[in-house]
Formats: C-alpha cells, structure tokens, sequence
C-alpha cells in the first residue's frame, strides 16, 4: 500500500466535469443530449486570435517564456485593466497563468495551513473550497443568499473574520449564481477591512464585461486602501470563448508576487508562448465578437428566465452577471442533485445540482445559458414535461 499526504484525502473537485463526461458517454450512445451544465462559451474563439497563434506558431514561438509572462503579454493586461476600471497596475505585478484556477490554486496555497482559517462564498466556485481544505486550512462559507440578490452581504462577511482568518475571497459576477455585488455594498466591506489588515483578498474578476440591465462591475482594483494585500483573478476564457486555451492572468500585490513566481517556475514553469501572443491579439483586437457573444447571453438570459419560472414548482431570480441561471426548486419536492441527476438519464438535459457548490445550495440547479436559443427551449420543454409526467 502506497503511502500520500493525507491532503489528498481531503482534495475535492468540479462536478461539472463529472456531468460532462456523463452526458459526453450518454451522447456516444446514441442519445440526444442538451448540455447547460458545463460553463463554456459555445461561441468560436474569435478569428484575429486563432491567427495570431498560427503566425506565432509558424514564425517559431515555440521555445520556453519567462515564467511570469511575455512583458508584451502583461503589459497588454495593463493596457486591458485601465481600460475596464480605470487603474493603472506595472507589468511588474502582473503574472500570466495557465486558466484562472491556477490562481485560486496559488493564492490559496499560500495561505492556508493547519489553523488558519479561509472565507469564500457559499454558494461558490467547488475549488475554492476543494483547495482550502487540501491545505489544511479551515473553510469558512460566506453565504450568498437569494434574497440579497445573490449577493454577498459586506456585514455579513465582517462578522465572519477572526484572527486566524488568512484570506478571504470574493466572485462578483458570480459562478454559479449569476449575481452581481452593488459598489455600495462592496465599498462597506472595504471600510469594514480597514479593521482586519491581516486579511488578503482574492477577487474572482473573470466575468467581468458580463453584467446586464444596467449593472456595472466594480472591480477591487478601486480601493487604493486594499491593493497591498488584494489578489485579482481574471483572464481570457469567458471573454474572448478560449476555455480550452488556458490563459488566465493574475493581479498580485509586491509582497506576493515573488512568491508566485517561484510556484510558477517549480510547477508549470511558464505559458506556451503562441497563446501569450493569441491573448495580446485578443486583448487589442476588435472587441466586435465580445459585444456580441454579451447580447446573445443577455438574449438567452431571459429566455431562460421566461421559461424556468413558467415550470411547475421552479422560481428563477433574474441573473444580473455572467451565463449562469440559478433556479429555486425547492416547490418540486425533489433534492437539487437527484432532480438534474433525473433530468440528464431521463429527459436529456445535463445540469449541476446546487449542492456541487457549497451547502447552501440545496434546493438549487445551476443552468449554463451558453448555449443556443434553440437548445434552451428544447431544455425547457424537456424539463417541463419531466415535471409534470
């Protein structure tokens, strides 16, 4: 018998891959399946990028990068961060990372341990807590209620922070519920952690351009106060549809970013150098393709809205950010995760139960709207006529 550190007995993972290879096996048999589980753009990556990794490839970018990144690639963030909030960060502090995880993965890494305590919202991201508990570290849910709107309360996130908290980290537009913090809410917890300096930050930015009905995103990048201890995650898979690229970008404060660097260079050593240069032509390319994959999700958004709230014992509050719909159905008697386990065997439509994403999502499916308006009202009726059969 082989002998591992007992973290590997408590890492946890993403069920989405999970509903994916599920309805990836029932599909290869020969069964139509809709797919509203897995969070991926279903648009083509935009063709000025796919180019500017072919001319890269063909013109022998193939070697090694430094391990933070091309200085073109972070400097094209920074180009990117000051137009989307309006600060200015160095290149210096900017680390280029193989998908967005790798940051959660880092950050959290570099705080937790046995007796330090880490907060994350609840209903969340399942690899914040997956990791934070592989550390060994105490997981702390911040709960993300319907409602508040999905989103978190600023009061309710102080009252949460003790002195062994470590860090704590915050998704606005959120995954899996959709909701979108107000600034004023975010601007409380901000004076509220003035009190608190021995807490870092890790704000998940990555829906960032995705928020509807008149709602803006307020990035932490807007409070001075905090950017000595504020870690911001973002990146280029939902924007620019290049999940399966793996190209993230990080934000660190001084203090941090050697450290990360370090990790980089004993783990994955650097980023292919074509997807750095495919990044930098997504960033200052046209933005022509980003606007519209937006209004097609804000379209699909309230198809989606329409429809589950028309289905015997489902509510859905309106999402306000990023492609996610997370529907109440507690009125249908059946436990969230049986329900879409039920509704992918029998009725062909693959969904996550809300327990995949913390306690407080019982009662709750997450529904992925990037799909096709045509595969969402095939979804509804599906899951409409499994309700009421």
């Amino acid at each position: 018998m082989l002998r591992t550190i007992s973290g590997f007995d408590r890492i946890g993972e993403e069920n989405a891959f999970a509903v994916l290879a599920r309805a990836t096996a029932l599909a290869a048999q020969g069964k139509d399946i809709i797919n509203l589980g897995i969070g991926q753009p279903d648009f083509k990556t935009p063709d000025h990028i796919v180019e500017a990794a072919i001319k890269a490839l063909r013109d022998g970018h193939h070697g090694y990068t430094p391990a933070t990144g091309l200085l073109a690639a972070r400097e094209a963030v920074v180009r990117r961060t000051l137009t989307t909030t309006g600060v200015e960060v160095s290149p210096e502090n900017v680390m280029i990372v193989p998908g967005g995880k790798v940051t959660m993965f880092a950050a959290i890494l570099i705080f937790g341990e046995p007796g330090a305590e880490i907060l994350y919202p609840d209903p969340g991201f399942p690899i914040y807590r997956s990791m934070i508990e592989f550390t060994g570290a105490k997981p702390i849910p911040v709960p993300i209620r319907e409602e508040n709107g999905f989103a978190f309360s600023a009061e309710e996130t102080l009252a949460l922070i003790t002195p062994k908290t470590r860090l704590l980290i915050l998704n606005s537009p959120a995954n899996p519920t959709g909701g979108v913090t107000p600034k004023a809410e975010i601007e409380k917890l901000v004076k509220g952690l003035e009190a608190h300096p021995h807490v870092a930050i890790m704000s998940d930015e990555i829906y960032d351009v995705m928020t509807y009905d008149g709602e803006e995103h307020c990035s932490l990048l807007s409070f001075p106060e905090i950017r000595d201890r504020l870690i911001i995650l973002n990146g280029w898979s939902k924007t620019w549809a290049m999940t399966g690229w793996r190209m993230g970008w990080s934000i660190w404060p001084d203090q941090l970013y050697d450290k990360v660097r370090k990790l980089a260079v004993n783990c994955w050593s650097c980023v292919n150098a074509p997807s750095q240069l495919a990044g930098i032509a997504a960033i200052d390319g046209p933005q022509d393709d980003v606007i519209k994959m937006c209004k097609a999700f804000d379209n699909r958004r309230k198809i989606v809205v329409d429809g589950l709230n028309s289905l015997p014992g489902i509510s859905c509050a309106t999402p306000k950010g990023a492609f996610y719909a997370f529907p109440n159905v507690k009125e249908t008697g059946w436990p969230a995760k049986q329900l879409a386990a039920a509704l992918l065997d029998e009725a062909g439509v693959a969904l996550i139960g809300g327990p995949d994403f913390g306690i407080l999502g019982e009662g709750y499916i997450r529904l992925s709207y990037a799909n096709s308006e045509e595969n969402i009202v095939r979804a509804i009726e599906r899951i409409e006529k499994f309700l009421t059969k």
